[in-house]
């Protein structure tokens, strides 16, 4: 169905390959996403070619799919990196790499579709709502990478996180699938809650009880927390941020890509999808949490802190994203990749997706058959953690 006043556009003239999302221009590129998802939007997007976190450093090197109608309206794209390692991905293929390697292939370069250093779910096969047919353009944004990584000699391409959509017709297109597992926090069906206590209110008593006390000790240490919307953040409270962010990489692993001037950008541009969470200790800021969102769906990125306060982390980067999620209306909060701990707090096992395309036919029937007995141990383990959720009563989504 069209959804503005112009004709539903035809078939596909034009399909190219972009060294740069700015090739294809705000306007064009904004007019095919939906929900407001903050990470597909043209301003994250160029922010991270301009500001250098994707680029030859880190080796993501921009392969934008681009598909136009013979008028020059971009009516499907796709957001695809060419790349030398698997840093940043999160659907970890390591062993892959490693295996091929020892069988005498040769894993990189290889393509991979999805947002640098992002885990969050959403439409990775663009397609402007006013086309005729979009599962013609969906099928031939796929055959455009797959023509691409063949004419290249690329071993692979990887779309990571598609939506349920997307994933179905990228297994209709015979792509290997993978499953995986995040804990993400849903409102409640229909009405949503009308605040943290209600929620609560589905606990079991002594769950219910365990996250009050959490809640309370953050208050009794004497710590104040502030939600600042990213166009109302401060150049001094980007800096302090940037601090936090920074000190998570320092005192685990990996490398902090993303750089001060990178999320003001974001914060100016994106305005109140940006969501930054500020704790202060005696007005002096100790940690920071950092979450962004789209019409629907609220997602947590980042943590970091000067000190250990007990809870501040369950408080900063789960229990203030559901009070916002609740205030807002959202419908759902994805807090970020792994962490059994959530499921004490009402966040639900929850299937994510990633698809491969593998050259060669003897790896890929391995990695096939790896596939089927993995996604079988995923839908056990997500099955056992449910279990555990802290509910008097379990419901489905």
């Amino acid at each position: 169905m069209s959804t503005s006043n112009q004709p539903p556009f035809q078939a596909i003239a034009t399909l190219e390959i972009h060294d740069s999302v700015t090739e294809i221009g705000v306007s064009d590129w904004n007019a095919i996403i939906a929900d407001g998802d903050p990470f597909l939007d043209y301003a994250f997007l160029s922010a991270l070619e301009r500001h250098g976190a994707v680029g030859e450093r880190f080796g993501w090197l921009p392969r934008i799919v681009a598909a136009r109608t013979e008028a020059g309206v971009l009516i499907g794209a796709m957001p695809m990196y060419e790349k030398d390692n698997s840093y940043g991905e999160l659907v970890f293929d390591w062993a892959w790499a490693d295996a091929y390697a020892r069988s005498g292939g040769r894993y990189y370069p290889k393509l991979v579709v999805g947002i640098p250093y992002t885990p969050a779910t959403g439409a990775r096969l663009l397609v402007h709502a006013d086309a005729i047919n979009p599962g013609a353009v969906r099928s031939a944004l796929i055959d455009k990478a797959v023509s691409y990584a063949r004419n290249r000699g690329l071993s692979s391409i990887h779309w990571l996180f598609p939506n349920e959509r997307d994933m179905g017709e990228l297994s209709r297109a015979g792509m290997d699938w993978r499953l995986g597992t995040q804990f993400h926090w849903f409102n409640r069906f229909g009405e949503g809650y009308r605040d943290f206590e209600d929620y609560l209110s589905e606990f079991s008593s002594a769950k219910r009880k365990k996250l009050r006390r959490e809640r309370r000790r953050v208050e009794e240490q004497g710590i104040v927390l502030r939600r600042i919307a990213g166009h109302e953040v401060t150049a001094s409270e980007w800096a302090i941020w940037q601090r936090f962010y920074q000190s998570t990489f320092d005192r685990k692993s990996g490398y902090a890509t993303l750089s001060e001037s990178f999320f003001a950008d974001i914060g100016t541009a994106l305005g109140d999808r940006v969501l930054l969470v500020l704790a202060e200790h005696r007005g002096a800021p100790v940690a920071g949490a950092l979450m962004l969102r789209s019409d629907t769906v609220l997602y947590g990125r980042h943590w970091g802190c000067d000190a250990d306060y007990h809870s501040l982390h369950f408080e900063a980067c789960y229990y203030q994203g559901i009070d916002y999620a609740i205030e807002r209306g959202l419908r759902v909060f994805e807090p970020g990749a792994q962490g059994e701990h959530k499921i004490q707090r009402g966040f639900r096992p929850t299937s994510t997706w990633s698809a491969h395309w593998l050259a060669d036919p003897g790896f890929d029937k391995a990695v096939r058959h790896f596939l089927i007995n993995e996604r079988r141990r995923v839908a056990e383990y997500q099955a056992e953690l449910t279990a555990h959720l802290p509910f008097k009563q379990v419901d489905p989504i």
